[in-house]
């Protein structure tokens, strides 16, 4: 039996950052709550059960954890865009996505998000 990709799934990871052009956003940091999906070959990890054979999910998080809360974001885009980086750059990856919600940007919506994706 052939195995399909693996998929990680970061899930609702939720941290703080500056993110936006009013000086409120400016000036405080507000919650955003980061989603990544990331696919890659696993069958030599399910074969030896050996660490050195799987992407490392707890390093690609404390990397995104890293990025996030310390930097300033104008832009959600620009935010998603640096955080899909960090989930694409090991080269057994072959496909990320990255949603990035900001909680309470508009007066009647739970969130705004963005998602963006890159394939291999």
């Amino acid at each position: 039996m052939q195995l399909n990709q693996a998929t990680i799934r970061i899930k609702n990871l939720r941290l703080r950052t500056y993110i936006g052009i009013k000086d409120e956003e400016i000036n405080n940091k507000q919650d955003v709550v980061v989603n990544v999906t990331i696919h890659y070959p696993a069958e030599s990890a399910v074969n030896s059960d050996e660490m050195q054979d799987a992407l490392n999910y707890r390093t690609i998080t404390k990397k995104i954890i890293s990025l996030v809360e310390n930097n300033r974001f104008s832009l959600l885009e620009k935010l998603t865009s640096d955080i899909l980086s960090i989930a694409s750059e090991h080269p057994w990856v072959t496909y990320a996505e990255v949603e990035v919600d900001k909680p309470h940007a508009l007066r009647f919506a739970d969130s705004v998000s963005l998602c963006l994706s890159c394939k291999r």
